[in-house]
């Protein structure tokens, strides 16, 4: 075997790898910043907690009455009358459904995307999947691959605060994680 053919295999096994590595490393940090992204809880906003309060206390009540044997039929429920039916509607978000700042990380190669999408994800795993599958097609050459979510309140929840699920943002904590990130694409290489 000459060695120019031992270059050239080298180079291909390292494009290779290196293809891989970007691929796993960019699919980790997708999957990091899409599960630190909060989700909307309307029991969890300020306008509600005098309901929740009341709501969780009226609960409490209900589980403390239950463990009074006294309050309990032979089968183990509440006796009649002892159960206790109220509740405060809560103030805001009462059909609100949680997941769409979750929903709209999308994935891109060479430039970012600028626009949002109506995906609702709560659970995250349509937009890590999507996410997953782009990059999986991405080569060496395509340029940069772009993790964007376009919602307005994005800055707000990144930056300021606002809201108690991600207190420190989202990116920012993944940035951190980048190398570990890479340090585990490379490990899985050698397996």
């Amino acid at each position: 075997m000459s060695f120019s053919i031992d270059i050239r295999e080298f180079v291909e096994k390292t494009k290779s790898d290196l293809e891989e590595v970007v691929k796993k490393t960019a699919i980790d940090l997708l999957t990091s910043v899409v599960d630190r992204s909060p989700v909307g809880n309307p029991e969890l906003w300020a306008v509600n907690a005098t309901a929740t309060q009341y709501n969780d206390e009226v609960k409490r009540l209900n589980t403390e009455l239950r463990n009074d044997p006294t309050n309990l039929t032979k089968n183990g429920r509440l006796k009649p009358g002892r159960l206790i039916k109220d509740g405060m509607d809560l103030v805001a978000g009462k059909e609100y459904v949680g997941g769409r700042f979750r929903g709209n990380w999308q994935v891109s190669f060479d430039t970012a995307i600028t626009s949002s999408i109506d995906r609702i994800d709560p659970k995250s795993s349509a937009t890590r999947d999507a996410g997953a599958a782009l990059i999986q097609t991405f080569t060496i050459g395509k340029g940069a691959i772009w993790i964007t979510n376009n919602l307005p309140y994005g800055p707000r929840l990144e930056y300021e605060g606002w809201s108690n699920q991600a207190p420190a943002g989202m990116v920012q904590i993944t940035v951190t994680e980048f190398q570990m990130y890479i340090n585990k694409a490379v490990s899985e290489l050698s397996k």
